[in-house]
């Protein structure tokens, strides 16, 4: 593997996987790490590109991302994970879950989609638009690059059919906001296609388990205990 991540640990037990946002990095969870550090042995990562993981020089994908974090867990001898997710993390772990059902003990979907026609297009429209000129100025500029892969991320990225995720084999939580920039109807779909699955809505935006993290952590909690 190109890189090395960058990530926090906590705990001891079975390895329960933070995978962090779109843009974001391992200190989105700072409100589930220690809480959850006392039942479980906890790695939140940095993403390829993100925080102080190194962009490297593989392809900057979900795919890739899911790659990541099978040599992340080869590497620390983790032969079997629970798997959390934020949004692309969610995406990340969604991959992951289906190329390698025998790593997952059980996943934990927040805000995840399968495409970008999941997102609500008042959320997505910006995106695209900021996709549009960062990719026009990306061959002049560093950061224009680097903005455009990200953002990229959020356009062309996962491209999963609903139909896919019935091959998923472990105990699944969906989790979404109720004003969350990811269509009800889409997280519903998604929690609709996996077979052994709970959905769960909370009170908030896409944000919940950094806005909210007791009522986030609580029911990522009862699900893990059950």
């Amino acid at each position: 593997m190109d890189i090395e991540h960058f990530f926090l640990e906590k705990g001891r037990g079975t390895p329960l996987i933070l995978l962090h946002g779109n843009g974001e990095n391992c200190e989105y969870f700072r409100g589930q790490l220690d809480v959850f550090a006392e039942r479980y042995h906890v790695y939140a990562l940095d993403t390829r590109g993100h925080g102080k993981t190194p962009r490297g020089d593989a392809p900057f994908t979900i795919r890739q991302f899911a790659d990541d974090l099978l040599g992340f867990m080869d590497a620390h001898q983790i032969e079997k994970a629970h798997l959390l997710g934020f949004s692309d993390g969610g995406n990340i772990a969604l991959v992951f879950a289906l190329a390698h059902p025998e790593r997952v003990d059980r996943l934990i979907l927040n805000g995840a989609n399968l495409n970008a026609a999941g997102v609500k297009r008042s959320a997505q429209i910006p995106i695209e638009i900021g996709y549009r000129m960062a990719k026009r100025f990306s061959g002049k500029s560093d950061s224009a690059r680097a903005n455009a892969e990200m953002l990229g991320l959020m356009v062309n990225e996962p491209n999963l059919e609903p139909e896919a995720l019935a091959a998923i084999t472990a105990k699944t939580l969906v989790i979404a906001g109720t004003k969350d920039m990811i269509r009800e109807d889409h997280t519903r779909l998604i929690a609709e296609s996996i077979p052994d699955r709970r959905l769960v809505f909370l009170p908030g935006s896409h944000f919940i388990a950094n806005k909210h993290p007791e009522a986030f952590n609580r029911a990522v909690l009862d699900f893990l205990n059950a």
